[in-house]
This record gives structure tokens, C-alpha cells and sequence, in this order.
């Protein structure tokens, strides 16, 4: 599928320049179509419980080729907090973690809340929200356990240089934990990046329904996992009743029963997202943040810096949650982070929503 076809599966964008993505991916039609037909089954009761449950089982799938990994390494979870804590759960007491101060609270909140069990987390200092490489490599020591970062942070776009940090914590022995929700479907993991764990939730750059999340945990890290809520879905073999207490093979194990209306729009997403050229997606999202970015300091605007190309820009404006209503009369979605204006491209994105857009900032300044 082109660009231009892929714009036309989002109704939403006749009217409106969507550069929200960091916060919520718009509505697809082929999503919608596959929530409509889960719920109308559910009203009709034509449905079966292992039917019901094959979209999930599919989307295990998918995203495992979107990363390049082997299914059985994906678990499927809800939430980006669930996959951290699992992993989190793990550490033993006098492990030592270094983590971003300023990270999204669902990747740090579990890893702080570990410290209860005598886990010891080093938070390293954000300054403007950019958690820079080089500080972070300082802080990962012999004595460094895990290493917990995002891709891409959510406040700001920053993109941190994984390959530096990847290759510091193989030098150490150290284990790397990725949460790729603001840079999966978009952007890709550089080739020498091998991280031990990765997180998505799917509501985003996936295009996916809330509720939708996936853990990739490396082969020789499964089996130090356990599952936080051991259940019918963890077990094996599958069944309903009784014990003895047993885990399914690969990272199944740590696998929460799916919320199906969530996992059918998931799968449909998924298959439209993978129907694109991902080299030709990646290039498109980076020239259009670039002509933002550009286009904005062309006008006298501040952008946040980013250590690596990003598709997240970031831009200082006097008043960011007046000027996130400003730019909605003029049919530009956005969000306002941190006294700033964030704007996200995607592959549905064009030349003319970064007009339009930077034509609305002159309204904010």
C-alpha cells in the first residue's frame, strides 16, 4: 500500500491535520470495521471463545515480524507499566537499575517501586526533558543491572542514541530494557541494538485501540520471568480448573487474558500498518518532522533538541495549552507537554498538514 492510499483508510483527516500520534493514533477504518463486527458478534452471540481470542494470537504474530523476532519470544500484556513491572519483579534485592528522572511514570514507577525489596535505582538527571547518551553511558557501571529507557520520550521527541547505550551495557553485562511506544510502527531499532526487552503499547504509532500491548524478552532472559498474575492463559496445558501450578513454554507465560474488542482492532491495525514499505514510511516521517522543525525556527520558534532524527517535534510557545486550543479552531490537533507544543508524523501525515500547521503557530506567538 502508497502513502496516499494509506491516508485514505483515516475519515478523520478530510478535516482535520492529526500531528496528535504521540498521544493517540486517529481512528482507521479497517479498525473500526473489526471493532463494529466484535461487538456486533458479541450482541448477536455469534462467537466462540478460542474465535474470540485468535486476533490476539495474530497480532503475537505481527509483531513479531515488526521487530524481527521469533513469536514465541512476545507476550502479549496491557500496558506498558504491566511489562515493566513483570520484568521489574525479577530483580533481585541489591540489584542496581539506571533509569532516565524524568522517564514516562509507567516505565520508572515500577522500577522505583522495586526499591521497596532493596533495589537500588539511579536516576540519572533530563535536563529539558533530553535523556543525553553520554549521560547515561556514565551512569551504567560494572555493578549496573538493567538499563530502562524509551526509544523516543514521550514529553519532548528526544531520541537517544541506543547503539552507544546498547554497546555500554554488553561492555558491562548489564540487561537493556527499550519501551518502543513512541517510536514502534514508525521507526526502527538500529541493526546493532539488542535489547533484552521490549515494550510497545499499541494506541499510537501502531494505530491500534487502548489496551493492546506486547513484551519482547529475549530468549535467555524468559526464563527469570514469572508472570505478575498467574492465569488460565499462562498456564500449560491450557485449561480452566485446578492446579498443579504450570507455565506455558516461551513468553506465553506471561501472557494476561486479552481484552477482545481491544486485540480485534489491534490485529486489523496491525495488518494495515504492515501492508507499508517500513524504509519508505521511516524516511517519509523524518522529512516531514524535519520541514516542521525547520519551517518553525524559520518563524523565530525554539524546537527541543534530539540526539537522533526523531518524528516527535517539540516547540516552545509562550502558552502551550491556549495555543493547543488555537490550533484546533485551525484544525490542527496537538498536545501540550511540558510548557511546550508537541506534534507527531506518521505515515498518513503530508507536506500540507506541516503548512498548515506552521501556518497556525503564527496565530500562538
Amino acid at each position: 500500500m502508497d502513502l496516499a492510499r494509506f491516508r485514505e483508510q483515516f475519515a478523520v483527516l478530510d478535516r482535520i491535520a492529526w500531528l496528535f500520534t504521540p498521544s493517540c493514533a486517529p481512528a482507521a477504518e479497517p479498525v473500526l470495521r473489526a471493532l463494529h463486527a466484535e461487538l456486533a458478534n458479541w450482541d448477536l452471540g455469534d462467537f466462540s471463545w478460542p474465535q474470540r481470542d485468535q486476533a490476539a494470537q495474530h497480532s503475537r504474530c505481527q509483531v513479531a515480524g515488526l521487530l524481527g523476532v521469533d513469536p514465541e519470544h512476545v507476550a502479549l500484556v496491557q500496558s506498558v507499566a504491566e511489562a515493566v513491572a513483570t520484568v521489574a519483579a525479577a530483580l533481585p534485592a541489591g540489584s542496581s537499575v539506571v533509569v532516565g528522572a524524568e522517564e514516562f511514570r509507567s516505565n520508572i514507577f515500577p522500577l522505583l517501586a522495586a526499591e521497596q525489596r532493596g533495589v537500588h535505582v539511579e536516576q540519572v538527571p533530563m535536563p529539558g526533558g533530553c535523556l543525553r547518551s553520554e549521560s547515561l553511558v556514565a551512569a551504567i557501571t560494572e555493578d549496573t543491572t538493567l538499563v530502562a529507557l524509551s526509544d523516543v520520550q514521550s514529553a519532548t521527541g528526544w531520541r537517544t542514541d541506543l547503539a552507544a547505550v546498547s554497546a555500554r551495557c554488553r561492555e558491562v553485562g548489564a540487561q537493556l530494557f527499550v519501551d518502543a511506544t513512541q517510536s514502534a510502527g514508525v521507526l526502527t531499532l538500529p541493526a546493532d541494538v539488542d535489547p533484552d526487552f521490549i515494550a510497545i503499547h499499541g494506541y499510537k504509532w501502531l494505530l491500534c485501540p487502548r489496551g493492546a500491548a506486547w513484551l519482547y524478552v529475549r530468549h535467555d532472559r524468559l526464563a527469570a520471568l514469572t508472570p505478575l498474575a498467574p492465569n488460565v492463559k499462562t498456564s500449560e496445558p491450557q485449561d480452566y480448573y485446578g492446579g498443579p501450578l504450570s507455565y506455558a513454554p516461551g513468553a506465553r507465560r506471561l501472557d494476561m487474558s486479552p481484552c477482545w474488542p481491544s486485540w480485534a482492532g489491534a490485529a486489523a491495525a496491525l495488518d494495515l500498518l504492515l501492508a507499508l514499505d517500513a524504509a519508505e514510511l521511516e524516511r517519509h516521517c523524518l522529512e516531514l518532522a524535519g520541514l516542521l522543525r525547520e519551517g518553525a525556527q524559520e518563524r523565530g520558534f525554539r524546537c527541543s533538541p534530539t540526539e537522533r532524527p526523531s518524528h516527535v517535534v517539540t516547540i516552545a510557545v509562550p502558552d502551550a495549552d491556549t495555543a493547543v486550543h488555537r490550533l484546533a479552531a485551525r484544525d490542527v490537533r496537538a498536545t501540550a507537554r511540558a510548557g511546550a507544543l508537541r506534534f507527531g508524523l506518521h505515515g498518513f501525515n503530508t507536506a500540507d498538514d506541516v503548512s498548515r500547521t506552521l501556518s497556525a503557530l503564527e496565530s500562538t506567538a
